[in-house]
């Protein structure tokens, strides 16, 4: 896999001590949070929520540039639910994903190939595959 190309923008953050349960910022100021343990009575979010909303986002514009390839417009009610999950099994800790897409309006099969289009296109697919187990599932 070629990795030469042109980088377009870096983002970066500062995480303190306390990791889940510490605060991150963003290197512009413009991200600032608490962190806290999944599932914990804690103030702040955690590194699963924000996987999954950063997730979200690359995989709908993903869909957009598919959609542009395919001629076909996506419905302004287009929306991707993002749950990651965090497991643990015999050999420690890991991730599990699920995507569920609802476009209305747009027939099925054209869903389903800007979907597929997507999956393969979106730089966190990308990152994630044959690392963690993903579902993507076309819910409307």
């Amino acid at each position: 896999m070629n990795h030469n190309g042109k980088t377009l923008y870096t983002g970066g953050t500062h995480t303190t001590s306390g990791g889940r349960d510490g605060a991150a910022r963003s290197t512009d100021g413009r991200l600032d949070i608490k962190l806290s343990s999944p599932g914990s009575a804690g103030e702040g979010t955690n590194p699963e929520q924000l996987l999954a909303a950063g997730w979200s986002a690359c995989f709908i514009g993903a869909m957009g540039l598919a959609a542009g390839e395919l001629k076909v417009r996506l419905p302004a009610a287009l929306s991707v639910d993002t749950e990651i999950d965090l497991c643990h099994g015999e050999g420690g800790y890991f991730l599990r994903a699920r995507l569920n897409i609802n476009m209305p309006g747009v027939d099925r099969d054209v869903a389903q190939a800007v979907i597929e289009a997507a999956h393969r296109t979106c730089p966190y697919s990308k990152a994630t595959r044959g690392n963690i187990e993903v579902d993507i599932a076309l819910v409307g």
